[in-house]
């Protein structure tokens, strides 16, 4: 198999996914073991996420990181489903485009 390209930091934020209408930036507070998690969003609201399927084993979710959510369509102020994490280099861009604080 060929190795995987390694992006640079300009490819990197070139493809930088943005929220989509209903979905909403938090960071990760607790992790409470294999794919849940707490997650402070902007919003205001404190959720119970679960990391997606998709994503699970292709990306490493810690304490602090940046990513997005999107709430479930019930008891959608409770809970929620990680749908991207976001690198520091991404944090960063975020900030200069006051995107995030």
């Amino acid at each position: 198999m060929p190795k995987a390209k390694k992006l640079t930091p300009a490819e990197e934020i070139e493809r930088l996914r943005i929220p989509k209408p209903g979905e909403v930036l938090g960071v990760v507070e607790q992790m409470f073991g294999f794919d849940r998690l707490r997650v402070r969003c902007r919003d205001g609201h404190v959720r119970n996420c679960r990391i997606r399927g998709k994503i699970r084993k292709r990306m490493w979710v810690r304490e602090g990181d940046v990513v997005i959510v999107a709430p479930w369509p019930v008891q959608g102020n409770e809970k929620g489903d990680i749908m991207y994490r976001y690198t520091n280099t991404q944090v960063e861009w975020l900030r200069r485009k006051g995107l995030w604080e």
